[in-house]
């Protein structure tokens, strides 16, 4: 499908704030994709990549091109990738020295975009219900899980691409929270700080395998059981917002293979509460940032739903 400049710099732009939303433990980049109006287009691309493949394999390049959607897929990742390799640093440093705003952003803008999904859905009926409930349960576990002691080997880490990017491409759901849950995500941070190809082209081939497999069956899915589908997906969201709770007690530290200290696990605090315990609570910054989360949530599905009506999205 022909995309022309404005569209092509809208689409890699998305990806940028895919990338950026997937670099923090607790954000999804699905989020991201899902109130910028793109997530139907790139679930639909990413299934039809292995027809795609055997087209390639018979020397029917363009219409394995225009199969695959290839044009929008390769501006979306060239700005996921952007995102990825020039704000690790930065989103890092913000976590450890400005973490009650990050958070605070990230939560006004998960709380939003959770209503945005839920408005999609058509019908409410006991089996949706069931799957909302399913969906926030699975992501409030997620977010109290103790984390494990993941392996660092080939295999291992091939596995952890392919179920990390599983949940990056959930609305709700952060493939970097799955990381900090193996115990990986200072490992992984660290690779794609200092470049080391050999650990990131090992995770990169989990990553495409998941990422395959997993978009083919949530496309079928949302094309099946759209209502239930997306309730599950806006649980999902709900559920995840403990996680990115701003005021938090750390309960256990850990120490990483640099020696640095950090969290293990953590307990929500309300903001008297954190304050009591000697530290500045920052609640009016805290409650402008969530505010502009939202705000910024609603401006990007304005943006998006005039770029549906022109057919831009696509």
């Amino acid at each position: 499908m022909s995309i022309n400049k404005t569209q092509a710099v809208l689409v890699y732009l998305r990806g940028m704030a895919m990338g950026a939303a997937d670099v923090v433990p607790g954000v999804s980049g699905g989020t991201i994709a899902f109130i910028t109006g793109i997530y139907d287009t790139l679930l639909a691309a990413l299934s039809n990549a292995p027809k795609a493949l055997l087209l390639l394999l018979r020397g029917q390049v363009v219409q394995a091109w225009q199969t695959v959607n290839a044009t929008f897929l390769l501006l979306l990742f060239a700005g996921i990738l952007t995102s990825v390799f020039s704000l690790a640093k930065l989103i890092t440093w913000l976590m450890a020295t400005h973490p009650i705003p990050l958070w605070s952003f990230f939560f006004g803008l998960i709380l939003v975009s959770s209503y945005l999904v839920g408005r999609e859905i058509p019908r409410w009926n006991a089996a949706v219900v069931g799957m909302f409930a399913l969906g926030a349960g699975f992501a409030y576990w997620i977010t109290v899980a103790e984390p494990l002691a993941w392996g660092s080997d080939p295999l291992s880490l091939f596995c952890a691409g392919a179920i990390a990017i599983c949940a990056m491409i959930l609305p709700g759901i952060s493939g970097s929270f799955l990381l900090l849950l193996m115990g990986l995500y200072p490992t992984v941070i660290a690779a794609v700080k200092s470049l080391d190809i050999g650990f990131l082209a090992v995770f990169a081939a989990g990553c495409l395998f998941g990422l395959l497999a997993f978009a083919k069956l949530l496309h079928w899915l949302l094309q099946r059981f759209r209502a239930a589908a997306l309730a599950f997906l806006t649980g999902l969201m709900l559920g995840s917002l403990n996680k990115v709770w701003p005021w938090k007690e750390v309960l256990q530290w850990i120490t990483d293979r640099h020696g640095e200290q950090r969290p293990l696990l953590e307990a929500n605090l309300w903001p008297w509460q954190f304050s009591a315990t000697g530290h500045d609570a920052q609640l009016a910054l805290a409650l402008v940032m969530a505010v502009l989360g939202v705000v910024l949530v609603l401006a990007l599905e304005w943006v998006a739903a005039r770029l549906r009506g022109t057919g831009a999205a696509s």
